[in-house]
C-alpha cells in the first residue's frame, strides 16, 4: 500500500510541474514584447519601441533557463511511464493522439491569428496607421498568406513529437542489450543519490553536448526543417527523464538541497544575467550547464516536496495548461498593439498583457473546451468544471485503489 500511495503522489507532483512549465509560456511571451534585448529573433519579431525596460529581458531569459529543459526531462518520463507500463504500440497510439493530432489542427486553426496578431502589432509599433484594416487586405489579396510559413510556439510539439519517436526506437534497440540498460539504470540511480556529484554529472553532459554542438545558446527553431542542435539538446533532456522512471523510487532524494540547489540556481543565472557577456565560450556553457541542473534538481525537489498530495485546483490547472499554452500565443502577440498609445510604464503593460491573456484563455477554456470534444481531443476525455467534482471523483479512485488492496 505504501508504494502505490508514493506512486501516485510523485505522479501528482510531477504532473503539476510539468503543467507550470508550460504555463509559463504566458509570462515568458507576455514580457518578450517590452524587453530592451531582441533575444528571440524571429521566434518574437514584436517589440514595443516605446515601452522597453531590463526587468522584462530578465523574466524572459530566467524562465527560458530553465523551462523547455524542464518540460522535456518530465515528458521523458511519463513516455518512459506509458512505454514500459502498457506497451510501445499504445504507447506511440497515444503519443500521436496527444501530439501530433493537436500538432497538426492547431497549426493550421491558430495561424491566421498569429498572422493577424503579430502583423497587427507590428504595424501599430512601426507608426503604419490603418494597421488592421491593412492586415485584412493583405490577406484577402494573397490567401497563401493563411497556409503557415513556421510553428511559432508549436515548434516545442514538433520537437517532442520528434523526441518521443526516436526514444521508442532507442530504447526498442536496448530492450535487446539488457546488460547495457542494467548498467546504465544501475549508474544513473547511484548518481542522482549524490547530491552534488549528480550536478557535476549532468551538467558535464550538458557542457559536452554545447561543446559538441559549437554553441553556448540553443535557439528556439521554429522551421519545418529540424533543426540538429535543438533536436540534440533537448532530446538529451528527454532521454534522461526516460531513464529516471527506472529510478521513480529514488524520487523522493531530489528534495535533498532542493531549496539550496533553487537558490544557487538563481545566483548563477544573476551572474549569467548581468555579467556573462564578459565570459568566455567555455566559462559560459560550464555555467549554463551547472545553472539549468541546478534548477532542475532544485524545482523538481519543491514540486515533490510541496505538490505531491492531489489538489483539485492543481488538477484543474493542469487540465488547462495544454489548451492555455495552445491558445495564448497570438493572444500576447495582438494585445500590445491595442494598448500601445497607453502613457503607462512597460512593465504596467507586461502586467495588462499577462492578465488579459489569463483571463481569456481561462474562460474559453472553462466554458469551450473543458466539458466539449475540443477537452477531449486535447487531454483524452471531457472533464466537469466543477472543483467538487475533481475532488470527488480523486476521493473514489483512492478508495477503489484500497478496497482493492484490502482483497
Amino acid at each position: 500500500m505504501k508504494t502505490l500511495s508514493q506512486k501516485t503522489e510523485r505522479l501528482h507532483s510531477l504532473d503539476s510541474l510539468r503543467a507550470i512549465m508550460m504555463l509559463l509560456g504566458i509570462v515568458l511571451h507576455g514580457a518578450n514584447t517590452y524587453g530592451v534585448l531582441k533575444t528571440f529573433g524571429s521566434a518574437w519579431p514584436i517589440q514595443d519601441p516605446n515601452s522597453t525596460h531590463l526587468s522584462n529581458d530578465f523574466i524572459s531569459i530566467f524562465i527560458h533557463s530553465y523551462r523547455m529543459p524542464i518540460f522535456f526531462l518530465v515528458s521523458g518520463f511519463f513516455g518512459a511511464l506509458l512505454f514500459y507500463e502498457r506497451t510501445p504500440m499504445k504507447m506511440l497510439k497515444n503519443r500521436v493522439e496527444r501530439i501530433v493530432l493537436p500538432f497538426v489542427v492547431f497549426l493550421f486553426l491558430l495561424w491566421p491569428f498569429i498572422y493577424i496578431s503579430f502583423s497587427y502589432s507590428g504595424m501599430v509599433f512601426a507608426g503604419i496607421p490603418d494597421a488592421m484594416n491593412l492586415v485584412l487586405d493583405s490577406i484577402f489579396s494573397d490567401i497563401k498568406t493563411l497556409i503557415p510559413a513556421m510553428t511559432f510556439h508549436l515548434w516545442f510539439l514538433y520537437y517532442l513529437a520528434l523526441t518521443t519517436f526516436a526514444s521508442v526506437l532507442l530504447a526498442l534497440v536496448l530492450k535487446k542489450l539488457p546488460g547495457l540498460t542494467s548498467a546504465i539504470s544501475k549508474s544513473f540511480s547511484w548518481a542522482i543519490q549524490q547530491p552534488v556529484l549528480r550536478i557535476l554529472v549532468f551538467g558535464s553532459i550538458t557542457a559536452i553536448l554545447y561543446s559538441i554542438m559549437g554553441t553556448s545558446s540553443v535557439d528556439t527553431s521554429t522551421s519545418f526543417i529540424p533543426d540538429l542542435n535543438t533536436f540534440i539538446f533537448y532530446f538529451s533532456f528527454y532521454a534522461i527523464g526516460w531513464i529516471l522512471l527506472k529510478s521513480k523510487h529514488l524520487l523522493d532524494t531530489f528534495k535533498r538541497y532542493d531549496w539550496i540547489n533553487t537558490i544557487l540556481g538563481i545566483i548563477l543565472f544573476l551572474l549569467y544575467f548581468f555579467m556573462g557577456s564578459t565570459f568566455g565560450y567555455e566559462a559560459k556553457i560550464v555555467l549554463k550547464s551547472i545553472m539549468v541542473w541546478l534548477f532542475i534538481f532544485g524545482f523538481t525537489g519543491l514540486f515533490i516536496r510541496y505538490a505531491s498530495q492531489h489538489s483539485a485546483k492543481m488538477r484543474y490547472l493542469s487540465d488547462s495548461s495544454y489548451w492555455v499554452y495552445l491558445v495564448h500565443l497570438p493572444i500576447t502577440a495582438f494585445i500590445p498593439g491595442l494598448i500601445a498609445e497607453w502613457p503607462i510604464p512597460s512593465t504596467l503593460k507586461f502586467l495588462v498583457v499577462l492578465i488579459s491573456t489569463t483571463i481569456i484563455c481561462y474562460v474559453s477554456y472553462h466554458y469551450l473546451v473543458r466539458g466539449t470534444f475540443v477537452g477531449k481531443f486535447l487531454n483524452g476525455r471531457r472533464y466537469s468544471g466543477k472543483l467538487s467534482d475533481i475532488k470527488r471523483a480523486e476521493e473514489l479512485k483512492l478508495s477503489n485503489v484500497n478496497l482493492v488492496i484490502e482483497k
